[in-house]
């Protein structure tokens, strides 16, 4: 079992920046941290994720080059650093815990299958 807690989101300007954290508790083996997101009458989509044994990423195509997921093994917390934020970018951002194959799946297919889900927090770029 693991509870997901998401912190950090907030009103941001254009080509500005925010950190979201993801704080985890309880124990599952060799799982991963996604993080995903939904704007309004959209339909939700992967942004990211990290194996947590080995700290290995995975990017969506729409994220590469501007944000970067990292985690702290040791505060149990998966941070995802987000730069040049652009208005498409506002939507409310979830993480997610499963099996490494799970996530990734998320990510990268769309396909939402895991167990455990944090509450979210808002992200909004707007001049």
């Amino acid at each position: 079992q693991l509870q997901l807690v998401e912190s950090g989101g907030g009103l941001v300007q254009p080509g500005g920046s925010l950190r979201l954290s993801c704080a985890v508790s309880g124990f599952m083996p060799d799982y991963a941290i996604g993080w995903f997101r939904q704007a309004p009458g959209k339909e939700r989509e992967g942004v990211s994720c990290i194996n947590i044994s080995d700290g290995t990423p995975y990017y969506a195509d729409s994220v590469k080059g501007r944000f970067t997921i990292t985690r702290d093994n040791a505060k149990n917390t998966v941070y995802l650093q987000m730069n040049s934020l652009k208005p498409e970018d506002t939507a409310v951002y979830y993480c997610a815990a499963g099996p490494l194959e799970t996530v990734v799946a998320g990510i990268l297919y769309g396909k939402y299958g895991m167990d455990y889900w944090g509450k979210g927090t808002l992200v909004t770029v707007s001049s």
